[in-house]
């Protein structure tokens, strides 16, 4: 055995080197020898969170308020059922949001992983039923303000968008690290040696 090689001392093999922990699924983590890995992950899940919390939070607050309006009284049918669903889909995605942090204070601590991998899947639901509430709101306002036909054009069109940004797009970005810049990588910083 060289003795100039490095030694790793995270209790992994040398034969997993060359996948990063970026790339390894939070159930494939081991709770006690990637511990530093799963807190970054769950730190970093928590910030993003942070984010979107209040937007939906917002919402919500808002969509209470809509009722006590003097003119909610001539809104149809149809658009009473995109305001409930929109009031019901931003409580759930409240709730959604909320639970990693639930998970966070009230999950056992040695369950670094499990946590992680419902985080993520709470955080992924809180996400849909945001949008669902978004796209109902929007729906509900178009109505009111001009008609079904200009509801759905507009309600389609910003789905369509939701589904290339939140969908599409992160799904085709590739993950070595490289950009495709358009001017040939001209004026490029150099890449930080990740150590």
């Amino acid at each position: 055995m060289d003795e100039t090689a490095p030694q790793r001392t995270d209790g992994r093999s040398h034969d997993m080197e060359d996948i990063d922990d970026d790339d390894r699924p939070a159930s494939l983590l081991d709770d006690s020898k990637d511990r530093v890995e799963l807190r970054q992950r769950y730190y970093g899940l928590l910030q993003e969170l942070r984010v979107l919390l209040p937007g939906v939070q917002v919402l919500l607050a808002f969509l209470f308020t809509v009722p006590f309006a003097s003119r909610f009284d001539e809104l149809d049918e149809p658009g009473r059922i995109a305001f409930a669903t929109s009031m019901c889909s931003a409580m759930v995605a409240t709730v959604a949001f909320v639970t990693p942090i639930a998970f966070h204070r009230v999950a056992r601590r040695r369950a670094r992983s499990a946590r992680l991998v419902w985080s993520i899947r709470m955080e992924g639901l809180g996400l849909a039923f945001m949008c669902l509430a978004l796209l109902s709101a929007l729906h509900c306002v178009m109505r009111f303000v001009f008609d079904a036909v200009v509801a759905w054009l507009v309600t389609g069109t910003v789905l369509a968008l939701v589904l290339v940004f939140w969908v599409v797009v992160p799904t085709l970005v590739d993950g070595s690290g490289r950009r495709e810049e358009p001017d040939g990588g001209a004026g490029r910083l150099p890449a930080a040696d990740p150590g």
